[in-house]
């Protein structure tokens, strides 16, 4: 595979081009979090997950096991075209319209995918392109070689017809478990009525039938480390069967996709469904994702942390919300009582004045 790495800034306007703008400030974030990644030590009885956008995850246990969950390396609108959704887009089965959708991307790329190294698993929940991304494949396929590709019968499907070598492929349906590194993956029942409407784009198996069973399109996943247990609910809407999963399953942090849902539309699960999930599912630590990535599904998680300070008491909540950053590092237990993500600020030492360093007189 070709590598793209940033190129020198130009000096003079006549050494400006669009090609040379492009690489020289794409991906916006260079190689700056996978470089913190590679050099993160997870300590013993923890694990840690960075947020790369949408449901993106990137999961690394103590021992040292590298997780790729959901990563999506696309774009969305670029143009206003004919102004129409083309026709059997899942939008315009769900609302009935022909209306495009203005769902632009919302967040810088705060990973480089032809910089991934070291992956054990890229494990893909569902057949949507936000979460099945053909580059993600290439970059783990060439830069991780043992690496194993895990996912529902029509992910891997797809990623067959894509080129993915057959012994690099893991179909897995509700109940299997799949032993990568020192983490169980246990795939689960999803329950993304979205993915029950979504036309067949890439022709494989199902041939442009809307499907019986979720089962081929969708599975969520429960990582099983030593230092505690992530549930990925994908793009799952509420079901009851959360309080099932909670209580047949140890879940210490779970992720689940919220969004402001278009009049018309239920794709994503509200601020009110999260806390359900959250309670439903048993767990401690309820993270909304997927917020970030749409410019027309975007919401205000802080909706969410309002809901559960004015109900936890009177519903006696044995959890709590927390609201990340797109780039940001989650550290499990560490960070388990934490309500809000913030970056390193930096300049801890600004007014130690330990060197020769003057401050500028006029401060």
């Amino acid at each position: 595979m070709e590598e793209f790495f940033m190129v020198k800034k130009p000096t003079t306007l006549n050494e400006v081009s669009r090609e040379k703008w492009i690489l020289s400030t794409f991906p916006e974030w260079g190689t700056y979090l996978n470089e913190e990644i590679a050099a993160e030590k997870v300590a013993k009885g923890t694990f840690a997950m960075w947020w790369l956008g949408c449901t993106g995850i990137w999961l690394k246990t103590h021992e040292d096991t590298n997780i790729l969950c959901d990563l999506w390396s696309g774009t969305g609108k670029q143009s206003h075209g004919d102004g129409t959704m083309r026709q059997g887009h899942q939008m315009m089965r769900m609302s009935g319209v022909e209306a495009m959708q203005p769902n632009l991307r919302n967040k810088p790329f705060v990973i480089d995918p032809f910089a991934i190294k070291d992956v054990d698993a890229l494990c893909v929940t569902h057949i949507h392109s936000d979460h099945l991304d053909i580059v993600t494949a290439a970059a783990v396929n060439n830069n991780c070689p043992k690496a194993k590709f895990i996912g529902p019968k029509e992910v891997v499907e797809t990623w067959r017809k894509w080129g993915v070598p057959e012994e690099k492929l893991i179909t897995v349906k509700p109940g299997d478990e799949v032993q990568v590194g020192a983490v169980t993956v246990k795939a689960m029942q999803a329950f993304d009525r979205t993915a029950l409407v979504t036309e067949d784009d890439l022709d494989t198996t199902l041939k442009g039938k809307m499907p019986k069973d979720m089962d081929v399109m969708a599975v969520n996943y429960l990582f099983e480390t030593s230092g505690g247990n992530l549930y990925h609910a994908a793009d799952s809407h509420y079901s009851n069967l959360f309080a099932k999963q909670g209580n047949e399953n140890q879940i210490d942090v779970a992720l689940g996709a919220y969004g402001e849902n278009p009049r018309g539309i239920t794709d994503k699960v509200t601020s009110v469904d999260i806390l359900r999930m959250a309670e439903s599912l048993n767990t401690k630590v309820i993270i909304p994702v997927h917020y970030d990535i749409w410019t027309n599904f975007m919401a205000d998680p802080k909706e969410i942390t309002e809901l559960w300070k004015m109900k936890k008491d009177r519903l006696q909540y044995e959890f709590k919300p927390f609201i990340w950053e797109v780039g940001g590092k989650f550290t499990y237990p560490n960070d388990k009582d934490r309500m809000e993500f913030m970056f390193d600020r930096g300049f801890h030492d600004a007014f130690k004045n330990d060197n020769d360093t003057p401050f500028p007189s006029f401060l």
